[in-house]
């Protein structure tokens, strides 16, 4: 049995502690009861270096900062997501632990595997949509492919290619399968435990090409470790205006968007969400988070608590369709 990662603590600044923090507060926060009154437990359900892992420390700071509390980042992997997810299903009413909910726990697993411990909608009180990015399609640099032309050409050769992902009932695993369908191709899915061993594994040569999220991707872009071939949304992401879309390539049907989100247990106190929804979008706006995203191809969140539980019921809707008619199972 694998033991998961040890938590990582961040911790307020020391100023912030005591009362300058509450008077710095809008007062609509200040009239609200004492809290937090202790640690938050941050569920992260993917690997250190996914791009949760990524979104969570990047947001943590500035929650640390602002709460008055150590912020206690978990890493709880495991099956696409619903380990961690199903640890804060199961905490119904806790106040102090929230998790970066995502497509993959929250949009595909639910419709993909059999046995899902949770109700993505009904087990948990969803806040805020926190950002969202396209997955890439990336081949080590040694790769003979250099376009997307050229890649779907090697897939069209019997036996076709094999593409890693960071798991199973991921995001990146079904825009894999949306490419070979829509090229008409064989590509072999081959999950990894997280981002970071498959994109090794790549790089390394051990398999022609990763479909990643870009946050997860965009250190090795830059540093020449990994070409990508094509994002996964209807047009070019402005942090690689040089990559087409798989929609500008020809295949339309390969258009999807990852998101991240903020969500808590189900059945907390009005009050609480309403907190936690204020301390959100005041983070997605300060100079800091918008600076973290920006450099990592992310773009922060709009969507409030219902328009985001409405986000999540549509890609529960739009993947169970995609799956049934696609025939794509957890491999």
């Amino acid at each position: 049995m694998e033991l998961p990662d040890m938590p990582s603590v961040i911790l307020p600044r020391r100023a912030l502690l005591g009362g300058a923090a509450l008077l710095a507060a809008p007062a609509a926060l200040r009239a609200q009861p004492a809290w937090p009154e202790r640690p938050i437990r941050w569920i992260v359900n993917f690997p250190p270096a996914g791009a949760a892992d990524i979104l969570s420390r990047a947001m943590g700071d500035w929650f640390g900062n602002r709460l008055g509390q150590p912020i206690v980042i978990e890493n709880r992997p495991g099956a696409g997501g619903m380990v961690g997810s199903d640890l804060l299903a199961k905490a119904r009413g806790d106040t102090h632990m929230v998790m970066m909910s995502n497509a993959a726990s929250h949009g595909i697993g639910p419709v993909l595997y059999a046995n899902v411990p949770y109700d993505p909608l009904g087990d948990f009180t969803h806040l805020h949509l926190v950002g969202t990015f396209p997955s890439v399609l990336l081949v080590s640099p040694s790769f003979p492919a250099r376009t997307l032309a050229e890649f779907i050409d090697r897939a069209k050769a019997p036996g076709g290619l094999q593409y890693a992902s960071g798991g199973n009932g991921t995001m990146n695993h079904l825009v894999g399968q949306l490419l070979a369908r829509a090229a008409d191709v064989e590509l072999t899915h081959v999950p990894y435990r997280g981002s970071a061993p498959a994109m090794t594994d790549v790089m390394g040569g051990q398999l022609p090409a990763v479909m990643e999220s870009l946050p997860t991707a965009m250190g090795h872009i830059r540093a020449g470790r990994l070409r990508p071939l094509a994002v996964s949304e209807a047009e070019r992401d402005p942090t690689l205006p040089e990559v087409p879309s798989f929609s500008e390539a020809g295949l339309p049907a390969v258009t999807s968007t990852n998101w991240f989100g903020f969500s808590a247990a189900a059945g907390i106190p009005a009050p609480i969400g309403a907190r936690w929804q204020a301390l959100i979008a005041e983070a997605l706006a300060s100079t800091m988070v918008k600076e973290r995203f920006a450099a990592i191809g992310v773009r922060p969140g709009a969507l409030a608590a219902a328009e985001y539980t409405a986000l999540i019921s549509g890609e529960l809707t739009r993947w169970r369709e995609v799956i049934r008619s696609g025939g794509i199972r957890a491999d």
